[in-house]
């Protein structure tokens, strides 16, 4: 009977704990997904339409944090991603404001384009390479920044509770990642807008244990529980999402381009919402 009450209290500790499900080392294989998105990039979708399209290049969105990760890890593992600068180039695309113009594999594009040229000088050219190559096209901005700075433990903290040998608890600890974007004018050199957003990054823990005498010299003892860790990637794509609509809604504001004629910014619920950010933290700060 005795054994019977531990293991109840046991499982009505586990569940409270938040546990509902078995959790394994081995978990079944998944089938590859889209990459999910957050709330930032639906408002790049709902951002009103512009009156033309940007010519927009991008050379590189580096980490400038210089942070890895802590130890046991390796030390060559970095804290946040080095794939930035896709990130950006797909958030400039997904926003439908920016022509964006392939720089960051310009050389490969550059040796690509050379071998065209030595190949129609062959005989029998396919027919798809006879055609002169024209010119690449110039762009009249480039997109600038990086990941500027990364903290850990930015809080941290926990509860927990035991009675009768049985034992819950729950820890909690949040990071937070920056990131900076800028435009500049490619003929003048300056600096029409600049935005800086911040993301906050969580890791949840939670256990539950059982320590008790069931019986003379007959100890039960027993342990589970999980870690959950946000994707530090996600929070850094959500942090450059956000940093395109900033800049956006800078641009406009400041009439540096302009929406279509048919789309009123006075209309649009998310380009408010985005002004009136900008207006209660100039920096345009957000998460």
């Amino acid at each position: 009977m005795k054994k019977i009450i531990v293991l109840g209290l046991m499982l009505a500790a586990l569940q409270g704990c938040g546990l509902r499900e078995p959790m394994s080392a081995e978990q079944d294989t998944e089938t590859p997904t889209l990459t999910p998105r957050a709330s930032t990039y639906y408002d790049l979708l709902n951002m009103p339409r512009p009156k033309g399209r940007l010519m927009a290049v991008v050379y590189g969105f580096r980490d400038q944090t210089g942070q890895y990760k802590p130890t046991p890890a390796s030390s060559f593992s970095t804290s946040v991603t080095q794939g930035a600068a896709s990130m950006l180039m797909d958030a400039l695309q997904a926003s439908g404001w920016f022509v964006v113009l392939e720089r960051e594999g310009l050389q490969n594009l550059l040796t690509e384009r050379k071998i065209i040229r030595a190949s129609q000088k062959k005989p029998n050219t396919p027919v798809n390479i006879q055609g002169e190559l024209p010119p690449l096209q110039a762009a009249n901005m480039m997109l600038e920044g990086g990941i500027i700075a990364y903290d850990t433990n930015v809080r941290s903290g926990g509860e927990g509770a035991r009675y009768l040998g049985i034992d819950i608890s729950r820890e909690y600890r949040v990071d937070q990642v920056t990131v900076n974007l800028r435009a500049v004018d490619v003929r003048s050199g300056q600096v029409l807008a600049n935005v800086m957003t911040s993301k906050t990054i969580y890791s949840v823990g939670r256990s539950a244990g059982v320590f008790k005498f069931i019986e003379f010299k007959k100890l039960l003892e027993a342990e589970v529980g999980y870690t959950t860790n946000e994707p530090a990637q996600l929070c850094v794509l959500s942090a450059i999402e956000a940093a395109v609509g900033h800049l956006l809604a800078q641009g406009i504001e400041r009439r540096l381009w302009q929406v279509a004629g048919d789309n009123s910014p006075d209309t649009n619920a998310t380009l408010d919402r985005y002004l009136t950010q900008n207006k209660v933290d100039p920096e345009g700060q957000g998460e």
